[in-house]
């Protein structure tokens, strides 16, 4: 197990660079000039513009500042956006936030979307499994800004059951029960499909009917046995939509006016602050290759049989 996680991080070192580096070529060949950006109308000051354009490298070919920044990220600096304000402290502000947000739609995923597709498997041609179906395929044709606004409407403003908007700066988790509701709902309904389909196919299986004929209480089974094996795929689902969750907040922080790591993207892009957007990304993309790398060795908790060596 030890020489696997080695390999692992080793392995994670080339992906890592190759992925900032599209990240980087992308933003940078966006168009638009971020100095002339930062005086909007008005005329830019060309001993200024000179100045941030070497103290940045940006008059160096892409290739030699994206090994500015790279050997920079090596050391913790994830660069300083145009405006002269670290981008390590804008993460460690919005990050904390969108970690919270991530965190309350990860669980509802896990309680009511593995609860549903369980119920439907179990039950599989019956009125529940009808229910989920229908009810997962109606949250999965609705758009996340469509859902959001809905919400927040019925449930924030008309019945008052949670904070319409989130508290500016520094919101509390109740502030973000609603937006990690709309969030999480999307990947809920695919999970519950997914834990369905599972439980379904493994309730036939050998050692399913092995274990009920040995006398074995019915909930053993299927804690047990069934789901434990059939929430292999669904494990490689949620480890990789952790990372999604905290990407892809950036309409839901905008509805709900959290200020995330999304909402961090979004107005950094508007603004042109190129270092900000590449870093957010690439601190994104370290969660993606840990939560992958986590998935992996859950498949060996999961299935006895699964082996690293």
């Amino acid at each position: 197990m030890g020489r696997y996680v080695i390999r692992r991080l080793l392995q994670m070192i080339p992906v890592f660079i190759g992925t900032t580096f599209l990240i980087y070529f992308m933003v940078y060949q966006l168009g638009g000039d971020p100095i002339a950006a930062m005086f909007g109308d008005k005329a830019a000051d060309p001993a200024f513009v000179r100045q941030m354009r070497e103290e940045y490298h940006l008059n160096d070919p892409l290739i030699v500042q994206y090994w500015h920044y790279l050997t920079g990220l090596f050391q913790g600096d994830f660069g300083t956006s145009f405006s002269g304000i670290p981008v390590a402290d804008e993460l460690e502000r919005a990050f904390p936030i969108s970690i919270r947000l991530a965190l309350i739609a990860f669980a509802i995923e896990i309680v009511i979307g593995i609860g549903a597709g369980l119920l439907a498997g179990l039950r599989r041609g019956k009125l529940i499994d009808s229910v989920v179906l229908v009810t997962t395929l109606i949250v999965i044709s609705i758009p996340v800004f469509v859902l959001g606004y809905l919400f927040q409407y019925f449930l924030g403003t008309e019945w008052g059951l949670f904070p319409s908007t989130a508290t500016p700066g520094d919101p509390t988790w109740s502030d973000l029960v609603l937006p990690g509701i709309v969030l999480g709902s999307l990947s809920l309904a695919f999970v519950a499909r997914l834990t369905r389909t599972s439980i379904a196919e493994n309730l036939r299986a050998d050692y399913v009917r092995t274990a009920t004929a040995k006398g074995l209480p019915r909930r053993r089974v299927v804690t047990v046995h069934l789901l434990r094996n059939s929430l292999i795929p669904v494990v490689t689902f949620l480890g990789a939509d952790l990372g999604a969750l905290m990407a892809g907040a950036i309409v839901t922080e905008g509805i709900f006016n959290v200020d995330g790591v999304g909402r961090l993207i979004y107005l950094a892009v508007t603004k042109h602050e190129n270092a900000t957007v590449v870093g957010a990304v690439a601190a994104l993309v370290i969660v993606y290759l840990v939560m992958n790398l986590i998935v992996d060795l859950l498949y060996a908790v999961l299935d006895p049989r699964i082996r690293y060596a």
